[in-house]
C-alpha cells in the first residue's frame, strides 16, 4: 500500500529536479536540433522548388526559343525554295528560248539546202531524162 508521508513529497522534489536537469541537459538541446533540422530541411527544399521554377522558365524559354529558330528555318527553306524555283524557271525559258531559236535556223539551213537540193536535181533532171529518152528511143535527142 501507498504511505502518505514526507517520502512522498521527497520523491515529488527528486521527479522535479530530475525533470529539469533532463530539461536542460537532454530536452532542450534535442529539440533545439530538431529545429535547426527542421529549417534547413524546409530552407532546402525552398531552394529546390526555386530552382525548379528557374529551370521550368529556362525550359519554356528554350522551347519558345526553339519553335522561332524553327520558324525561321521554315521561312528561310520556303524563301530558298521559291528563289530555286524561279531560278529553274528562268534557266528553262532561257535553254527554251536558246533551242527554239536553234530549231528554227536548223529548220531554215535544211529547207535551204532542200530548195539548193530541188534546184540541182531540176537542172540533173532534164539531162537525165534526155538520156533515158535518147536510150529507150535509140537515138539522140
Amino acid at each position: 500500500m501507498i504511505k502518505l508521508d514526507w517520502t512522498l513529497f521527497l520523491q515529488f522534489a527528486n521527479f522535479i529536479v530530475l525533470l529539469i536537469a533532463l530539461n536542460a541537459l537532454l530536452f532542450k538541446p534535442l529539440r533545439a536540433a530538431l529545429a535547426a533540422r527542421k529549417a534547413a530541411i524546409d530552407g532546402d527544399l525552398a531552394k529546390a522548388r526555386s530552382l525548379d521554377e528557374g529551370i521550368q522558365s529556362q525550359v519554356a524559354e528554350y522551347e519558345a526559343k526553339l519553335q522561332e529558330a524553327r520558324q525561321r528555318g521554315s521561312q528561310e527553306r520556303m524563301a530558298l525554295r521559291q528563289a530555286a524555283q524561279s531560278e529553274e524557271a528562268r534557266l528553262l525559258g532561257t535553254a527554251n528560248e536558246k533551242a527554239s531559236q536553234r530549231l528554227q535556223a536548223l529548220k531554215e539551213q535544211v529547207a535551204g539546202e532542200a530548195e539548193a537540193a530541188r534546184q540541182g536535181l531540176r537542172g540533173e533532171t532534164e539531162t537525165l531524162a534526155r538520156e533515158i529518152a535518147g536510150k529507150v528511143l535509140g537515138r539522140s535527142l
